[in-house]
């Protein structure tokens, strides 16, 4: 099998793991308060319906779990028999639902439900069914565009992975400009600059600016030429942009859509284009590495920043409402994706320089 014929099969390798982390991460959030209340953990599959219960619930479940597995059918389809992948992939996507389930016994936050389990499984039966109907035809495609678009970086699928989960980023609204790799609430750090207007803007240009040309650099050194990555990569950060504004305007309210866009984050885009339109050509070794440094300035820059009174009065408006467990899960990844996306750097640092034009 070709490399490029092998890309689809990897890359849902990662897909499949990157969503079943996040599947994880939300189901036991807020990992505290972690008790033995007696009860056997497998009483819960012997309950009858669920007194409080929504058709949108119902449906939640099921979409959640409907990528895991497509994902997963998409993984195992080089096992042989031809049903083994789409049979494998729900008795593995059960298995995802059931162990949650019974981790959230200890959880005072959780409630394990019977009806979850039954939710969960139909969507990983969906997603599988779905992909055994056109896993052949997804192949093509993405091995298709695999040889015109991608370039042999090693761990490229990987890259795509961190580059996807990404657009989780902006959607966390106590951040600033694609503000990633802030550990201070994770660690219950303050501040180390003071606040002033003058100082804020500055620092948050250059948070924008650095992980704007870091995320830009890593898609572009995965396209296979240059001219293609002028294209795709100002798309790709306009997409951020977008899920930025949408869901400002969906989690926090209308009038909150644009309040992303101040003076620092506009003079943080206008350097991050004009880093580069001058950067994208470079050689994969040397796009990569100065991706590298991009990333880590924007982290160092992240954690120095001054308190912002906008994050808190969003934060505290997020709180108030129906996404408290996507908050957390938006918020740990808009913390740890420069520290996921450090060592695929380095990997790709030791490959050759690929870069065509």
């Amino acid at each position: 099998m070709s490399e490029h014929g092998n890309r689809p099969v990897i890359l849902a390798r990662y897909l499949a793991l990157a969503w079943c982390g996040l599947i994880a991460y939300a189901s036991l959030h807020p990992f505290s308060g972690w008790r033995d209340n007696g009860v056997s953990p497998w009483a819960f599959l012997e309950a009858d319906w669920p007194r409080y219960w929504t058709v949108f619930d119902l449906l939640s479940n099921v979409a959640v779990y409907l990528p895991l597995g497509f994902f997963l059918t998409l993984a195992l389809c080089r096992l042989p028999w031809r049903f083994t992948a789409p049979v494998l992939a729900v008795v593995l996507t059960a298995g995802v639902s059931l162990s949650l389930e019974v981790l959230q016994n200890w959880l005072p936050s959780r409630i394990s439900s019977n009806l979850d389990v039954g939710c969960n499984t139909l969507g990983g039966l969906a997603g599988a069914v779905w992909a055994h109907i056109v896993g052949p035809r997804v192949f093509g495609r993405l091995e298709a565009l695999a040889q015109r678009l991608l370039a042999p970086v090693p761990h490229a699928e990987l890259g795509l992975t961190l580059l996807g989960l990404w657009m989780i980023v902006p959607l966390s609204p106590e951040t600033l400009l694609f503000g990633a790799g802030d550990l201070r609430q994770l660690f219950t750090l303050t501040p180390a600059i003071p606040f002033s207007v003058d100082r804020f803007a500055l620092i948050e240009a250059g948070i924008a600016a650095c992980n704007a040309v870091a995320v830009g650099l890593i898609l572009g050194q995965l396209l296979a030429r240059t001219w293609i990555a002028y294209f795709i990569v100002p798309l790709f950060l306009l997409g951020g942009l977008a899920i930025r504004t949408l869901g400002a305007a969906v989690l926090i309210g209308p009038e909150e859509a644009m309040a992303w866009l101040t003076p620092g984050a506009q003079q943080g885009l206008l350097i991050a284009l004009s880093v580069l339109a001058l950067t994208l050509w470079l050689p994969t070794r040397a796009g990569m590495l100065l991706a590298a440094l991009a990333l880590i300035g924007g982290t160092v820059l992240v954690n120095l920043a001054p308190a912002n009174p906008y994050s808190a009065v969003a934060l505290a408006t997020w709180r108030q409402g129906h996404f408290l467990n996507f908050n957390g899960l938006t918020r740990v990844v808009a913390s740890l994706w420069p520290f996921i996306a450090l060592p695929f750097l380095l990997l790709t640092l030791r490959g050759p320089q690929v870069r065509s034009t």
